[in-house]
């Protein structure tokens, strides 16, 4: 299937002027599709909004929306990768005044992951490199994730499905391509993203569940050491749902049963 930009099938790039290009000057939500039907789709905007507003990118929400659902509608099954940038300008950072904010919209196949995951839980690599602590792009599912990029280089082994990142102070704060959640005495805990790290649109739903279920939770601060007093562990993302985690380093937790309710609660939202 071919990419849309502005509206219109394309095949290549565009614009060598695109800033998106140049500087990693915009956003991008990437989208199950199922049955023609993009999931979590208003979670998905909500976030594309807030990143727009805090970015001073002057997009048209309206339109967005009406070209991702026509687009989804063609692709069936899938994942829908949206970036928006901020659109063309001439060399230096400045940007020029009136650019047309850009909308790109490409298709994937569905993916892939082993059953295992799911079922047995999954393993976490301890990744090297740091998150930076930038509390304006913080939680903004922007388009510089270089840091991301050499995390995930830093291992081949197939044994480890995920890596774990923390910020340059030390702090948990999610993985690779994934939120952290613990729970400890039947509390639910997550990660504080108001200094780095993406506020994933299955975290936002996984906290809204847990409230309607009055399932404690807490979004803090979180440390090496509390990962030992866990005592559950999973990560997720708006694409596989939820993933036990087994072991890290030299720790390791049971698949337990929150974990497992909040699961089968992701599951049901990314079924249609």
């Amino acid at each position: 299937m071919h990419s849309w930009v502005d509206g219109l099938p394309v095949d290549g790039l565009s614009s060598l002027k695109d800033r998106g290009l140049a500087y990693g000057d915009g956003l991008f939500e990437t989208i199950a599709v199922k049955a023609g039907h993009p999931l979590l789709l208003e979670l998905h905007l909500q976030r594309l909004a807030l990143g727009c507003s805090r970015l001073a990118i002057a997009a048209d929400h309206v339109l967005i929306r009406s070209e991702l659902l026509a687009y989804a509608q063609q692709m069936g099954d899938g994942i829908l990768k949206l970036i928006l940038t901020r659109g063309d300008s001439q060399r230096g950072y400045g940007a020029s005044p009136g650019a047309q904010p850009r909308r790109i919209l490409q298709a994937s196949p569905s993916a892939s992951y082993p059953q295992a995951n799911a079922r047995d839980g999954v393993v976490l690599f301890d990744c090297a490199t740091r998150l930076s602590e930038q509390p304006l792009l913080a939680g903004l599912k922007h388009l510089n994730r270089l840091e991301q990029v050499l995390a995930r280089s830093e291992w081949q082994d197939p044994a480890y499905a995920e890596g774990l990142m923390r910020d340059t102070s030390g702090r948990v704060i999610e993985g690779v391509f994934s939120n952290l959640f613990l729970v400890q005495d039947g509390r639910l805990l997550t990660p504080d993203l108001q200094r780095s790290g993406v506020a994933g649109v299955m975290r936002a739903a996984l906290l809204a569940q847990a409230a309607r279920l009055a399932i404690p939770c807490h979004i803090t601060d979180i440390s090496l050491e509390q990962l030992q007093q866990a005592d559950e562990l999973f990560v997720c993302n708006s694409v596989y749902g939820v993933w036990p985690v087994r072991a890290f380093a030299d720790l390791s937790w049971p698949v337990g049963p929150l974990t497992r309710k909040l699961q089968g609660i992701a599951r049901t939202l990314l079924d249609v």
